[in-house]
């Protein structure tokens, strides 16, 4: 008998609405019936749910990617080539990968091109298969736009204070005023328009009156929201389509690798582009002029308390619940500390972090002179030199226990899995229980995928870990020496911010400081201040190090420097 083909199985969708209509479980049905056919054994699933095609960057097959070139399979079957990209480009430059890795790529729909004349048709196949998509595209805009100058809504979620009724056979979706909601928003928008709250009051009072958002993670409304709403024109009956529009951000919050969404940032249109939807008003709009007027007056009042302070060590400091410190100046920065924004974040909620703020004026003193110090004496990064290479001999076997440790988890978490799914198949729970198991699943086994790749990197930064030699530390300490003394908050803050990674600090522990000192390899090469860490070569000469700065007794008060 021939023996079995092993093979991987590829499936993707891109909306959440696919996922619900079950695609991807009538992808893996047919990749099985596939598999009988063909006298095919799979060896593994990769899923991609959710994920469009505009990106390459997706869990699923960035991990089928890395597992071609292991060789646990003979070949990949995916349904379509446009499970892969719709980009033609984007589908060459994936099979082109695993052809040259030795893997054969098995398609449902069409067969794989075999020769010059089929890959020109598979081309042509593929380029028409981009523009249509881009023709289906522009349909879909100028159905909206139609719909939007007939003054129709269009949306998935009503605005706080209305209820959208969907589409009805010839009538289109609408809004209706709900009046509990509505209500609310009526007495928001007097709060602040008759009484002169503040947004933080306002807060305070919707939850003490136990009046909870539509959708909130914590159950309590935030200020964010509350700005967003008291700006709505909607409320005075002028909702708005195409107000703003998605973009790629050009300087994200969050540098991650995987994105479902490529453009997560958006702009706004001029408003003479934006279209007005007449729809049922709540507010008057002396009322809401009122209130723009106080919103505007509660700003400017803030930005004179906000009295801008000096905070060496800010963006660098963290407490020991895991949360930021940030620069905070009570008494219109008579005082300076750095405090744990937990109690920022869950407000108006009691705050769950009970570490007490710490002295501004103490810590920055305190860690400067240490890097100070530090950066100028030879022997102190001498003795750092020999802490990393002792840490250098023992890194490698705590790391593979660590590795080892996470695999066997992996082990124990897919076997959950396969159990969970061969309940399914047997009928004991329905689909969306399934989902409900496997979610927390899936997440934790990406997140100890994310550990191992981590500790793997890591692995990699010690073993390539170039230290100076001593002329080139000599050298570098002099150097410092005759540039530190003279600097001002600005160069002071400067070194900070390149040489420190992250401090821990708490009331009783102290500050424990991490960082490195990059240094050249030889006199000529000394950089004092690098322009942009992160974009410094791999190879140049770095001393890590880690300290601890002791903090004075809880009991006192530092008066802000003249």
């Amino acid at each position: 008998m021939e023996p079995k083909k092993l093979i991987a199985t590829y499936a993707r969708v891109s909306t959440a609405r696919q996922e619900e209509e079950q695609t991807i479980q009538s992808q893996i049905m047919l990749f099985k019936e596939e598999a009988e056919k063909k006298n095919y054994h799979i060896v593994k699933e990769y899923t991609d749910d959710g994920w469009t095609s505009d990106t390459l960057a997706r869990p699923g097959l960035d991990q089928l990617r890395a597992d071609a070139r292991g060789g646990i399979f003979e070949a990949v079957l995916i349904y379509d080539p446009d499970r892969l990209a719709r980009r033609y480009s984007y589908q060459e430059l994936i099979l082109d990968e695993l052809r040259e890795a030795g893997i054969e790529v098995l398609f449902i729909t069409v067969s794989a091109p075999k020769n010059s004349e089929e890959k020109i048709l598979y081309g042509v196949r593929g380029l028409f298969a981009e523009y249509e998509r881009a023709k289906i595209t522009e349909r879909f805009r100028i159905g909206k736009l139609r719909k939007i100058k007939e003054g129709h809504i269009l949306t998935t979620e009503a605005l706080y204070g209305y209820m959208y009724i969907r589409k009805q056979e010839k009538v289109h979706g609408y809004y209706e005023i709900h009046p509990e909601e509505a209500r609310v928003v009526q007495m928001i928008f007097s709060w602040i328009g008759h009484e002169g709250l503040t947004l933080r009051k306002v807060v305070r009072r919707l939850q003490d009156l136990a009046i909870l958002p539509r959708k909130s993670k914590r159950g309590v409304w935030s200020t964010s929201t509350l700005s967003t709403l008291l700006r709505h024109r909607g409320y005075i009956g002028e909702a708005h389509y195409g107000k703003s529009y998605a973009v790629v951000p050009e300087k994200p919050l969050k540098v991650q690798k995987y994105k479902r969404m490529k453009k997560s940032s958006r702009k706004v249109h001029p408003d003479s582009e934006w279209y007005v939807i007449p729809i049922p008003p709540i507010i008057d709009k002396n009322l809401f002029d009122r209130v723009q007027e106080r919103l505007k007056l509660n700003f400017e009042c803030l930005c004179k308390r906000n009295k801008k302070n000096n905070y060496l060590l800010s963006n660098r400091i963290w407490c020991v619940c895991g949360r930021k410190r940030t620069g905070e100046g009570p008494q219109q920065g008579k005082y300076l500390y750095y405090r744990c924004t937990d109690r920022v974040l869950t407000f108006p909620l009691p705050p769950t972090c009970i570490e007490k703020g710490i002295s501004a004026i103490v810590a920055d003193e305190k860690v400067w002179s240490k890097v100070k110090d530090l950066m100028t004496s030879p022997d102190l990064m001498q003795e750092q030199i020999t802490r990393l290479q002792t840490n250098l001999k023992s890194k490698p076997s705590s790391t593979e226990t660590d590795i080892s440790t996470h695999e066997k988890e992996l082990e124990k978490l897919v076997k959950q899995e396969d159990r969970y799914n061969a309940a399914y198949g047997a009928g004991l729970f329905t689909l969306e229980k399934l989902k409900e198991y496997l979610l927390p699943i899936r997440d934790r086994v990406n997140a100890i995928n994310s550990q191992i790749a981590t500790i793997r990197t890591e692995q990699q930064e010690y073993k390539a870990a170039v230290l100076p030699n001593e002329d080139a530390i000599l050298a570098f300490a002099e150097k410092s020496k005759r540039v530190l003394d003279n600097l001002d908050f600005d160069g002071k803050r400067e070194i900070i911010i390149n040489v420190i990674e992250k401090i821990v600090a708490s009331q009783d522990g102290g500050m424990q400081v991490y960082g490195h000192i990059p240094i050249g390899s030889n006199e000529s090469n000394v950089e004092f201040i690098p322009d942009y860490r992160h974009g410094q070569d791999t190879n140049r000469h770095q001393i890590p190090f880690h300290f601890t700065v002791k903090i004075p007794p809880k009991k006192y008060i530092i008066k802000k420097a003249a």
